[in-house]
This record gives structure tokens, C-alpha cells and sequence, in this order.
């Protein structure tokens, strides 16, 4: 049991929210001012277009708040990383800013963690709302991913999570570039516990995770978490090329007993065509691992400070 009196960090990544986000960080100020006095919501910008940054100066000495402004868009894992980053709570919450997360489940978060969990993840109970393709997508990945990786990633487990300290310490310990966020909530381990819930309905704009998106977020967690499409591309040339010396073995036999003559053009043909298909996606799977050594090598930041307002209450502490 975790007793007594803590502090609690909010970290919150927007991007061109500023229609909804001045009544989001009032409800979910007057939320964790019922649980805790010790608290401070951390908002990043990522790169917003709209008057995000208005918004939130307007508001930190009201709600002591830390803004946080990245150089230019880096995508949701980059803002979540620099939230962790400067997170100074004993517990810290991810939370998004469209309403979807339902701030009722905080309490039960906050009772978990209190408990002796280390990190309570909200996990979708229904995505009946989203369509058959996403939905057969979803499953197919987690189980692909799953099934070819030591370390197991909660299925419809999103960024909703609450963390101790030491887990943010963990977290932070983790240098590489292309980060997979929801994989690496699941490697650094620790005494977890799932929490069902629904997603409510979004309070305006909508989703920019497109199937672009989605399919690239899907690629970087294969190539981080697992080599199994490496090991699937060399099963598969080891059995063309048994079947290439089999094949081999045929035609020669055949014209030393027979006298047959080789012929096949097309086939030969037909055959070349599809063996170079096979070497160039061979090759392009090679690329994508290769690419992301290629991107770890440069040892580039993950973010880029902008602008830094810091109105923490903890900052005082």
C-alpha cells in the first residue's frame, strides 16, 4: 500500500486542439484537485498550427500548468517521451485531450496505484465503433506481434496509463529513436494491472492516425519488437533454392538419359520475374530494419524544445 500525501504529473499531447482544450484542462484540473493537492498537468504542443499555444498561457498560472512546445511536429510517441521527460510527480498520468479517456477512471487508476500497482493501463472494451478493417487489423498485428516476441503487448492497450515514479525512471532510461511506445510500456515490466473501459465519444475535430499512419506506427513496432519477418524471408529462400537445385537436378538428368532438349523460354522467364519479386521484397524488409539502425546510428534528439513555461507547483517543491 502507497500511503500518505503524493504528487501527481498530467501529461497531456495536443496537436491543433485548441477548440476544445481551454474546457478539457478545467475538467481534468478539478479532477485531480479532488484527488490530490500535489499536482501539475503538463501540456505539449506538438508542432499545433492552430492557437494551442494561446490557450495554454493563458491558463498555466491558473491551473500551474507546464508548457511544453516542441520545435515542429515529431509525432505523438515524441510529445509522450518529452512528457515523461520532465514529469516530476510521484505518479504520472497519460492522458489525451479530445475527452475520449474518461476522466471517472482516474480515481480507479489512482486507487490501483495506491494498492501496489506500478502501472494501471486502460485497456477498449468495445471498438465496435471502429470498422471491420481497422478491427481485423488491430488483431492481426497484436497477434503477429505477440506471437514472435518474449515480451507480451496488451492487446487495445493505448497510451491511458498510469505510472509510478520508478517506471517514468525506467522509461527514461530507454535511448532509441523510433519508439513504440505501447511495446515499450510492456518491456520495462513491472507490477501492472489492466482496467477496462469505453471510449467516449471524441468533443471535436477528429482522429489524425489515418491508415498511413497506423500502418506506419504498425511497421515501427514489428521492426523494434521482433526479427520475425526477417526469419519468414530466409525460410522462404531456403525453400526456392531447394526447389531451384531440384529443378536443376531434373533438367540435368533428363538430358543426360533422354537427350531431351532444354526448353521453357517462357517458363524461364515467367520464373526470373518472380524470383526477382521475391529477392526485391526480400531486400525492401532488409531496408526497413536497416533503415531504423541507420536512424539510432545519428543519435539525433527524439524532441526539440520550442518553448518551455514552467507554472508547476512542483517546481517550487
Amino acid at each position: 500500500m502507497r500511503q500518505g500525501r503524493f504528487s501527481l504529473s498530467c501529461i497531456v499531447p495536443v496537436y491543433n486542439e485548441a477548440k476544445h482544450l481551454a474546457e478539457f484542462l478545467a475538467a481534468l484540473h478539478t479532477k485531480i484537485s479532488a484527488i490530490t493537492t500535489q499536482h501539475e498537468i503538463l501540456v505539449i504542443n506538438d508542432g499545433s498550427r492552430d492557437n494551442t499555444r494561446e490557450v495554454v498561457q493563458s491558463l498555466t498560472k491558473t491551473y500551474g500548468m507546464r508548457y511544453l512546445e516542441l520545435s515542429r511536429n515529431f509525432g505523438k510517441e515524441a510529445a509522450l517521451t518529452a512528457g515523461i521527460d520532465h514529469a516530476r510527480g510521484d505518479a504520472v498520468l497519460l492522458i489525451d485531450a479530445d475527452f475520449q479517456h474518461p476522466l471517472t477512471l482516474i480515481d480507479d487508476m489512482v486507487s490501483q496505484w495506491q494498492h501496489g500497482y506500478d502501472m494501471v493501463y486502460g485497456v477498449i472494451a468495445d471498438r465496435s465503433a471502429e470498422s471491420n478493417a481497422k478491427r481485423l487489423g488491430t488483431h492481426l498485428f497484436y497477434t503477429l506481434l505477440n506471437r514472435s516476441t518474449k515480451t507480451h503487448i496488451p492487446a487495445h492497450a493505448g497510451d491511458f496509463r498510469l505510472m509510478d515514479r520508478k517506471v517514468i525512471q525506467a522509461m527514461r532510461a530507454l535511448p532509441e529513436r523510433n519508439r513504440f511506445m505501447k511495446g515499450l510500456y510492456a518491456w520495462v515490466g513491472f507490477k501492472s494491472v489492466a482496467l477496462p473501459f469505453v471510449p467516449l465519444d471524441r468533443i471535436g475535430g477528429h482522429s489524425r492516425f489515418n491508415w498511413q499512419a497506423l500502418s506506419d506506427l504498425a511497421i515501427s513496432g514489428i521492426t523494434a519488437f521482433t526479427t520475425l519477418p526477417l526469419r519468414i524471408w530466409s525460410v522462404v529462400g531456403t525453400l526456392i533454392s531447394l526447389l531451384a537445385i531440384a529443378y536443376g537436378l531434373y533438367i540435368a538428368l533428363d538430358a543426360f538419359f533422354f537427350g531431351n532438349a532444354v526448353a521453357g523460354w517462357a517458363t524461364l522467364s515467367a520464373g526470373l520475374m518472380l524470383f526477382s519479386g521475391v529477392q526485391l521484397l526480400s531486400i525492401g524488409i532488409l531496408g526497413e530494419y536497416l533503415g531504423r539502425v541507420y536512424d539510432e546510428v545519428k543519435q539525433r534528439p527524439i524532441y526539440l524544445l520550442a518553448c518551455d513555461t514552467d507554472d508547476s507547483p512542483l517546481n517550487k517543491e
